[in-house]
C-alpha cells in the first residue's frame, strides 16, 4: 500500500495520534496544524487522501476545502467537532466525500478512509467484471470524455460540469460499460458503506447527470433496466 494522506489537524497530539494510526496500516503520513500550510502544501503535492479538520488557524477546513476542490480533485474526509448538521452539509457541498465527529473511534476513521480511496479510485465491488478502465484514468462514450487525473467531464469539447458525487457516479458506470448495476452497488460507491436511507438516492444522481448531459446533448446514455438498476452500453 502506498497511497499518501495528508493530515490537517491543529491539535497536534491528535494529529501524531492519527499519524501513528495510519503509519501501522501502511500509509504514508504528512501533517499540517493550520489552514494555510494545508493548503500550500496540497496544491504542491499529490496526495491519496486528505483528513482536513474544519475549525483550523490562518484558514478554516472550508475555505481550503474550497478552494481545493477548484483545482486537485483530491478526495477529502472533514474532521469536524461540531454536530451540525448544516456544516455537513457545507462541507459535502464544497467537494467533501464524507466527514466524521470528533471524538469518533479509530476503527470507524480507517473504515472511512477504505471507502473514500476505493470510491475515488473507483474499485469495483466484488464480481464485477468485464470494466472498460483507461490506464490513464481516462474514460469515454460517444463524445463524451472523463479524465478522471483533471477531474474533467467534456462532451464534444464542451465542459460539464458535475458535482464530486456526480463525478463518482458517472465513472463507476463508465467503467463497468454493458453492466447493469444495482442501486445498491451504486449506492454504496457514491456515498459510502455506511449510507443510511432509501437508494431512491441513487436516482436522483441518475437524473442531475441525465439533466446534465443527455438532456443537454440530445443524447441518450444512462439507460435504466427496470427493477435492477442503471447500464451505459457500449457505443
Amino acid at each position: 500500500m502506498n497511497e499518501h494522506i495528508l493530515v490537517v489537524e491543529d491539535e497536534e497530539k491528535l494529529a501524531r495520534f492519527i499519524e501513528l494510526e495510519l503509519n501501522h496500516e501502511g500509509y504514508e503520513v504528512s501533517k499540517a496544524f493550520d489552514g494555510r500550510t494545508a493548503l500550500e502544501m496540497a496544491e504542491s503535492n499529490d496526495y491519496s487522501l486528505i483528513l482536513l479538520d474544519i475549525m483550523l488557524p490562518e484558514l478554516n477546513g472550508l475555505e481550503v476545502l474550497r478552494r481545493l476542490s477548484k483545482s486537485h480533485p483530491t478526495p477529502v474526509i472533514l474532521l469536524t467537532a461540531r454536530d451540525a448538521v448544516m456544516d455537513k452539509v457545507a462541507g459535502l457541498d464544497a467537494g467533501a466525500v464524507d466527514y466524521i465527529t470528533k471524538p469518533f473511534a479509530i476503527e470507524e476513521l480507517l473504515a472511512r478512509i477504505r471507502v473514500a480511496l476505493k470510491l475515488h479510485g473507483g474499485v469495483k465491488a466484488p464480481n464485477e467484471s468485464g470494466a472498460s478502465e483507461s490506464a490513464e484514468g481516462v474514460y469515454t462514450w460517444n463524445d463524451l470524455i472523463l479524465d478522471e487525473p483533471k477531474h474533467r467531464v467534456t462532451y464534444g469539447g464542451q465542459e460539464i460540469n458535475l458535482t464530486n458525487r456526480e463525478f463518482i457516479m458517472l465513472k463507476v458506470l463508465l467503467m463497468n460499460k454493458d453492466i447493469v448495476l444495482s442501486r445498491d452497488t451504486l449506492l454504496e460507491k457514491v456515498c459510502g458503506y455506511d449510507y443510511v436511507g432509501e437508494t431512491n438516492v441513487v436516482d436522483v444522481y441518475v437524473r442531475f447527470l441525465r439533466t446534465k448531459i443527455d438532456e443537454t446533448f440530445g443524447i441518450k446514455m444512462i439507460q435504466t433496466v427496470r427493477g435492477v438498476g442503471y447500464v451505459i452500453k457500449s457505443e
